[in-house]
């Protein structure tokens, strides 16, 4: 007996096998259609698998401008424009001189009135020297007088005689005075100018500590580079900002640092997961954000043995790595952000194509292929991976890609 199938169905399923159909004319329309998909070349050649890393430009060497650690009252008056090349010798900040040149013209003023002292002292002592000298020639005449009379003892009376005696030990007792009351006067008078002389020599060193202040109201820069001004915390660390005209500096503070441009290195952000990845002495390329145009080439140099946290919010703590840049440019300076791509694995022969091709159908990873018009996907496998490309086998080289998916919503913003 045979069975013959309900009109129902049959009706079912011609209308299934209908819809099919148009959805696929649909579907086949629209990739036939997408002619103006956005595609890149599969490219052919040698691959490299990297570790990106974002990060900032830093110098390993830089030298730091710092206040007058001697000199009270330091104001900023001038300083030389923020991120400024300067050269070596050139002056970078100036403080307030005012106060050191009143302090100088006192310190002065002191050491004339010193140094009049000193004069004066010594020109008294000159006086004095001169009426003891005048007085010891007499002491000594009026003994010398006295010894002459007690030798005419033997042609005098004995009265005379013993008067002439009593003269010359008279005379005697009085020079071995005048000659005490010399010698106490110039010790004394070389005591007193001594002592005047010590009050001198005093204010002409602070005379000198004055003038040196005032000498030091001008730094100049230690090197040639650009200048960087360095946060002043004196209202705390929340408020910190970088000095400025204005602010009052305390003395050996840290005010500004010029880095040695030819040290520049980036400083990176390595993710624990990738630091097994990254090697010290690895090949590199550096890529700063502001000029984009600009490839560096660099190497790891070191890399940090413990994380290390952040300031940012949430905290994270990741490893640092630092890439010396083999070349440097004109226009980098310190603080630009960017990134380095470190390079893990080199693949000599490689079939590769932009992340923006790969595509997932079905779970499997694909690419669109044009051809003939139309864009057919094809299965690929996917060998390694960075953020910019994917290495994959089962596409030939030199074939064009999409970089929209067809059928998308991305197709339609196209």
């Amino acid at each position: 007996m045979k069975i013959r199938p309900k009109r129902g169905v049959v009706v079912a399923m011609l209308v299934a096998v209908a819809g099919a159909a148009g959805l696929g004319a649909y579907r086949l329309g629209r990739v036939q259609a997408a002619g103006k998909l956005p595609t890149a070349p599969v490219r052919s050649g040698e691959f490299l698998v990297v570790v990106r890393c974002r990060g900032e430009l830093k110098a390993r060497r830089s030298v730091q401008v710092s206040a007058p650690s001697n000199v009270p009252e330091l104001r900023i008056v001038s300083l030389a424009p923020a991120s400024s090349a300067v050269k070596e010798g050139d002056v970078v900040i100036r403080f307030d001189p005012s106060s050191a040149k009143r302090q100088l013209l006192e310190k002065e003023a002191e050491l004339k009135q010193a140094q009049a002292s000193v004069d004066q002292a010594m020109a008294q002592a000159r006086i004095t020297a001169e009426e003891d000298r005048r007085e010891l020639s007499m002491a000594r005449y009026q003994v010398e007088r006295a010894r002459l009379e007690v030798s005419k003892q033997e042609v005098v009376s004995a009265l005379q005689g013993e008067e002439s005696r009593i003269d010359l030990g008279l005379g005697e007792k009085k020079l071995r005075a005048q000659e005490a009351t010399v010698a106490l006067h110039e010790a004394s008078d070389k005591a007193k100018i001594a002592s005047l002389g010590r009050v001198r020599d005093k204010a002409q060193a602070e005379v000198n500590l004055t003038q040196e202040r005032l000498a030091k109201m001008e730094v100049k820069a230690p090197m040639s580079g650009v200048v960087v001004y360095l946060p002043n915390y004196s209202q705390g660390w929340m408020n910190a900002k970088p000095f400025k005209v204005g602010d009052q500096v305390w003395p050996g503070a840290a005010v500004a640092e010029i880095p040695d441009l030819a040290s520049l290195e980036m400083e990176g952000k390595i993710e624990e997961i990738d630091r097994g990845r990254v090697q010290a002495g690895a090949s590199a390329t550096v890529r700063v954000d502001s000029l984009p145009e600009l490839r560096l080439l660099a190497k790891v140099a070191r890399i940090s043995p413990l994380t290390q946290m952040t300031w940012e919010w949430p905290p994270t703590s990741s490893f640092r790595g630092y890439a010396e840049l083999q070349k440097t440019d004109a226009r980098l300076q310190p603080g630009m952000n960017g990134s380095v791509d470190v390079v893990v694995e080199r693949l000599a022969k490689a079939t590769s194509i932009p992340a923006k091709a790969l595509f997932t159908r079905q779970g499997r990873p694909v690419v669109y292929v044009q051809a003939n018009g139309r864009y057919a996907p094809y299965e690929v496998k996917v060998v390694a991976r960075n953020p910019d490309e994917v290495a994959i086998e089962g596409v030939a080289a030199g074939a064009q890609v999409t970089l929209v998916e067809p059928g998308t919503e991305g197709e339609k913003k196209a």
